[in-house]
């Protein structure tokens, strides 16, 4: 549990972990059954998962519908985070958008598929160049004074971005990449968060899957897996790369856990106000993350994995050009 200055607390279920977000219906392969998801979702909850993340982008549309459905009986449980930020012709994205009337016009689009009277926790998914970050956390004041949205949060921003947002409408939550692969938010980002009290969700902190072990140079990717066009899983890169696996592999067979867990296990020690969020299609795989909230890793286990991590040349960006331009620094 972490809270803000000048607002309430909210408590993001740690060290409970979210539901396979995007995961479920778009970007990591073809999407389950939709019973399957629901029953996935529904597992989680009954295991003590208390927060759940999803996004416009993601399907686009169906992944709200999705969580929304299978959350319905339990919604005074649970802790429910969306995003708005794109600008879609149908079920296409089209871009950034983050102009204050899309803003309140995508959010009551999301307020029904997620059917809900109030969106516990809103990001903004990327920081959109075109508007100032002060509009944009002006308007989401706005839902906030109206009751339509809890807690205001940002994704992939930059310090000054952050700062500025948070003097307007304070930010509760940075949803931003962060593992034992992508290290770089704890240069300014991190300091950042701990100094201004606002609580950081690490997506991927499995590394995409990399981390796990469970992909090395003879995988293959689905045409719908966003893993095969970015330029860390080319198979060059997955061969340099396999030495942190490796890594994780020796520590983890130490402590009779698995690569995930110790790689999650790590991030929750990081600091109190850390809370990752793996995704999954499988229910053995949620439990297998779950279970990492229970392994203890001392300050000289820390130290261990940190600086043998910290000597790991990571080959390959994290994204495409293209992509990479959606990322504010």
């Amino acid at each position: 549990m972490w809270h803000a200055p000048g607002s309430s607390c909210v408590d993001l279920g740690r060290p409970s972990f979210s539901s396979p977000r995007k995961g479920l219906d778009h970007g990591y392969g073809p999407a389950v059954e939709k019973k399957d998801g629901i029953a996935l979702i529904r597992a989680a909850v009954d295991r003590g998962i208390t927060f759940f993340d999803t996004a416009q982008m993601y399907g686009p549309f169906t992944n709200e519908e999705l969580v929304g459905q299978a959350l319905a009986p339990v919604r005074d449980q649970v802790v429910i985070a969306t995003k708005f930020g794109f600008g879609f012709d149908g079920d296409r994205a089209t871009g950034l958008n983050s102009k204050p009337d899309h803003i309140r016009a995508t959010v009551e689009d999301s307020l029904r598929r997620l059917d809900v009277d109030s969106i516990d926790l809103l990001y903004q998914h990327r920081v959109d160049p075109e508007v100032p970050i002060e509009d944009v956390a002006g308007t989401v004041a706005d839902l906030v004074a109206a009751g339509k949205v809890k807690y205001f949060g940002l994704s992939e921003a930059g310090v000054d971005v952050i700062r500025r947002a948070h003097a307007v409408q304070p930010v509760t939550a940075l949803q931003s990449e962060y593992s034992l692969w992508w290290r770089e938010p704890e240069d300014q980002i991190l300091p950042t968060l701990i100094e201004l009290g606002i609580g950081f969700v690490p997506f991927s902190p499995l590394g995409k899957g990399f981390l796990t072990g469970t992909i090395d140079t003879k995988t293959s990717f689905d045409s719908s897996d966003l893993r095969g066009s970015l330029p860390r899983f080319t198979e060059q890169a997955r061969a340099a790369n396999a030495v942190l696996v490796e890594l994780l592999s020796e520590i983890a067979a130490r402590k009779g856990a698995t690569n995930a867990q110790i790689a999650l296990a790590w991030l929750l020690a990081r600091h109190p106000s850390i809370v990752p969020i793996p995704g999954t299609t499988k229910i053995h795989r949620l439990l297998e993350n779950a279970a990492a909230a229970d392994i203890e890793l001392g300050p000289d286990d820390m130290a261990e994995i940190t600086a043998a991590a910290g000597k790991v040349e990571i080959e390959g960006e994290r994204y495409p050009e293209q992509m990479q331009r959606w990322i504010n620094r």
